[in-house]
């Protein structure tokens, strides 16, 4: 399975579009090759490179989207925080306590931002009010039939 956007490549820095600095707009992603048996699909997008102790926290989250359509081929640039997702799935909460695309804002230098895609032989059916990435990751515990990843770099250009 591949993941891939047509903003960035991997490991390249993300567009000013998508940041807190510029639209914040959520990156335009589609991806390949998921698995025949999957029954849906979860998104979720971290910065792994917080300045707060590994013991407090390991990552922010940015951007939880689950129960995605197997055959979806990707989300648009810009989707809503709230409302439908197009193309289906349901956007859980983020670090920020609330659903919707959190673009980088980082502190202290350039962050690394993972796009991580899961296949899964299920559909995880919550409510959003309860889908954070921990619970997401407890669910989804022995039904994932493949993952890719995709890495977006940002620094803030200003303050």
């Amino acid at each position: 399975m591949e993941i891939r956007s047509a903003g960035f490549q991997n490991n390249a820095t993300m567009p000013r579009s998508c940041t807190a600095e510029g639209d914040n707009l959520s990156p335009p992603l589609s991806w390949s090759d998921v698995p025949a048996g999957a029954k849906s699909l979860v998104l979720i997008v971290e910065d792994i490179d917080i300045p707060i102790p590994r013991f407090i926290m390991k990552s922010w989250v940015h951007w939880v989207v689950y129960d995605i359509p197997p055959g979806s081929p990707g989300l648009p640039q810009g989707v809503p925080g709230r409302g439908p997702v197009p193309g289906g799935g349901t956007q859980g909460r983020t670090s920020w306590q609330r659903p919707g695309w959190g673009g980088p804002n980082p502190v202290g230098g350039e962050h690394r931002y993972v796009f991580r895609l899961h296949a899964l032989d299920c559909r995880l059916g919550i409510a959003p009010r309860r889908a954070g990435k921990r619970r997401l990751l407890s669910l989804m515990a022995g039904h994932v039939l493949a993952s890719a990843e995709l890495t977006g770099r940002y620094r803030k250009t200003r303050g």
